[in-house]
């Protein structure tokens, strides 16, 4: 960066500067660091570079220059080896786990009335799969609406 003019920083992008700070210093960066070096670099205050700081997040990803060296660390492609950036990038994330719920009284309650609910639906399954066989099976049941309805039919 010393080899720039205050002016020539001024008209340069913010994604310029982090990428002539990095190469300049030669280390990564957390992005926060790299957000008040770049700030300090253009003379701007942090407030308006916070103002952009989606538009920077954005290029850094999507440049080809920088690479993510670590938990929100960036740093340049050109100093990892492919091998290095290939496997961090295959890593796994870590899966979340989720809280547990405390269980109320009430909770307990819709329990048992989902257990009768599920009793009734296995018990209409039933009755359900020995109409369709009945059906397939062409046999009639005595006393069914269906007898009636094709007593109807009939006449």
């Amino acid at each position: 960066m010393k080899t720039f003019s205050k002016e020539e920083i001024e008209e340069m992008s913010m994604i310029e500067v982090a990428y002539e700070v990095m190469k300049e210093d030669q280390k990564a960066f957390v992005f926060n660091d790299l957000i008040k070096r770049i700030a300090e670099e253009k003379d701007v205050s942090i407030e308006e570079v916070n103002e952009r700081i989606s538009h920077l997040y954005t290029e850094l990803n999507t440049d080809g220059r920088f690479v993510m060296a670590g938990e929100n660390t960036w740093g340049l492609k050109n100093w990892y080896a492919l091998e290095q950036i290939e496997e961090e990038l295959n890593t796994p994330a870590k899966p979340r786990k989720k809280p547990k719920k405390k269980r109320k009284e009430e909770d307990v309650v819709e329990e048992g009335f989902d257990d009768e609910l599920e009793d009734e639906f296995e018990d209409l399954e039933d009755e359900l799969d020995q109409l369709s066989h009945a059906e397939d099976n062409d046999e009639e049941f005595e006393g069914s609406d269906l007898e009636e309805d094709d007593d109807e039919l009939d006449k």
